[in-house]
């Protein structure tokens, strides 16, 4: 912490501020020392704390996925593993449920949105203070552990998805047809004049449809994500109230947890569900 007895505004805004790596006024590179700083440095500013968790728990997700498949046994399964084989079959069933094309892509990919993201959610569980005091001792003085509340890892992944759909969609239906699909509808006539001129309306309605895919993706995981972590600082100012508040905030916080893990669970579903179903409609012909 940059203070040692923080007011409740410099409190928040250390929270809140990203440990951000970039290219200061003067021309040098280096990390940001405040949100001034990053503001500065625009749009080629790093989130290291976003890189730096985004990946640790990625890499996790492997290694344990990797090691249940290693060492599956069909006699004497292990606790890990059947829990592993149930997100496996559920992630699965969803799968089937929404997707009625044929590709292997997709049923991998929506396994690995739905435990990454669950897993970078979950770190929203965490104490609010424990992660960035322990980093301030070790000389880093912003730490951010929730990788979903940062709009740069929502906005990424939901353009990953949005490629896939554009790719899929022209791969499936060829340009002809997907410029087709874009320009063809809502708006339909028999005239070849009439049609035509419906040409820029339907292309307007349709693209706004579709840029708006990775634009509410991304923004329904990073709203409910970050109003979620504001909550829990909102809740730990009422530790330095004395012990009447720090006895209400601690009851107040453990409720909220038990509360926003159904937030976590769900958020994480619903990317998963809304990729397989834009996936389904790039799949789909006309």
């Amino acid at each position: 912490m940059a203070s040692p007895n923080p007011t409740p505004s410099e409190y928040i805004k250390h929270h809140l501020q990203n440990l951000t790596f970039g290219r200061h006024a003067d021309g040098s590179w280096g990390i940001a020392h405040g949100a001034d700083e990053a503001r500065e440095m625009g749009f080629m500013a790093v989130h290291l704390d976003t890189l730096f968790w985004s990946a640790l728990l990625g890499i996790a997700f492997l290694l344990v996925f990797q090691r249940v498949a290693v060492r599956a046994s069909v006699e004497t399964p292990g606790g890990l593993q059947n829990f592993i084989e149930w997100v496996v079959d559920f992630v699965n069933d969803n799968v089937r449920g929404s997707f009625t094309g044929k590709n292997d892509l997709v049923a991998p990919l929506a396994l690995t949105l739905f435990v990454w993201i669950l897993l970078m959610n979950m770190m929203d569980l965490v104490p609010v203070d424990w992660l960035p005091h322990l980093a301030t001792l070790m000389g880093i003085e912003y730490m951010k552990v929730v990788p979903t509340t940062d709009p740069n890892a929502t906005f990424a992944m939901a353009l990953g998805v949005f490629g896939l759909v554009v790719f899929y969609s022209i791969k499936v239906k060829g340009p002809v047809g997907f410029a087709a699909e874009l320009t063809m509808q809502p708006f339909e006539a028999k005239n070849v004049a009439l049609k035509v001129m419906l040409m820029p309306v339907n292309l307007f309605i349709e693209g706004i449809s579709l840029l708006a895919k990775p634009v509410s993706l991304s923004l329904r995981l990073f709203g409910n994500l970050f109003a979620g972590e504001m909550i829990f600082i909102l809740i730990a100012l009422l530790y330095s109230g004395g012990w009447a508040l720090g006895i209400f905030g601690g009851a107040l916080q453990w409720a909220w947890a038990m509360f926003h893990v159904l937030i976590v669970l769900l958020q994480a579903f619903i990317f998963m569900t809304l990729t397989v179903v834009y996936l389904e409609m790039a799949h789909q012909k006309h």
